[in-house]
């Protein structure tokens, strides 16, 4: 037998997808509890079990005497050869910002060794950590690089968390993004913890690998996106 739904998952899932669709934007009042009630044709008591779920995604916040106001809208972020993380959220207007979760260097797992063609057991440096836009949370991110061809881009990484930056210093002066796979999942209990959203929300998973100009990997990431808080678009650049 399939099981239903709870109506207040479905409430906060339609609410959402409004947020989503710019029917309500960042700063937006959103319809009272009681005009909600009646839209979904439930009591106040339900509708407030759908807003408190929204609320700790943090896509709204109550403001006492005021009413419910939308936090934030999607971030578009362009996928395509050239993807640049600052650079994506300032043409989408957003302040970028990135924070360091882990450094380290350790042996390459077989999915990264394919994907940077290096051999068994070579050693990969691994960038762990945090992509807000306007100080708040929207992705998560591991990018791992062939230790041998960026010897010390840990240390750059520790100084500034520009990936851009830290490959020019190990000498790639530019590179473009030679493939990206993206797929959905459901946010696991630490992965919601660090991006402020519930656990099992979904969460949009890219895997890319970037390379030189003479097409040599040197880079392979896996980021996880708040499916509600990012748009991924393709771009030709």
């Amino acid at each position: 037998m399939t099981q239903r739904t709870p109506i207040w998952k479905a409430i906060a899932s339609s609410i959402r997808h409004d947020i989503a669709e710019g029917i309500y934007g960042a700063g937006d009042k959103l319809p009272t509890e009681a005009s909600l009630a009646q839209r979904f044709g439930v009591n106040r008591h339900t509708v407030r079990h759908a807003l408190a779920e929204l609320a700790e995604e943090n896509l709204i916040h109550a403001r006492r005497g005021a009413g419910v106001f939308v936090t934030t809208t999607p971030t578009d972020y362009p996928i395509g050869r050239r993807v640049r993380f600052h650079q994506n959220l300032r043409a989408a207007g957003r302040s970028p910002a990135k924070k360091v979760l882990m450094l380290e260097t350790r042996t390459a797992s077989t999915a990264e060794a394919d994907a940077l063609r290096l051999t068994v057991g070579a050693q990969v440096h691994v960038y762990e950590g945090l992509s807000l836009a306007e100080g708040r949370p929207i992705a998560l991110f591991r990018s791992a690089f062939p230790a041998t061809r960026c010897p010390d881009i840990l240390e750059h990484l520790g100084e500034n968390p520009s990936v851009t930056s830290a490959l020019a210093k190990c000498g790639v002066h530019d590179y473009i993004r030679a493939s990206t796979r993206v797929n959905a999942k459901l946010a696991t209990a630490t992965q919601a913890l660090h991006l402020q959203i519930a656990e099992h929300a979904p969460i949009l998973r890219t895997i890319g690998i970037n390379v030189d100009f003479d097409g040599t990997p040197i880079e392979v990431g896996r980021t996880w996106f708040a499916g509600d808080k990012v748009t991924l678009t393709l771009s030709d650049e």
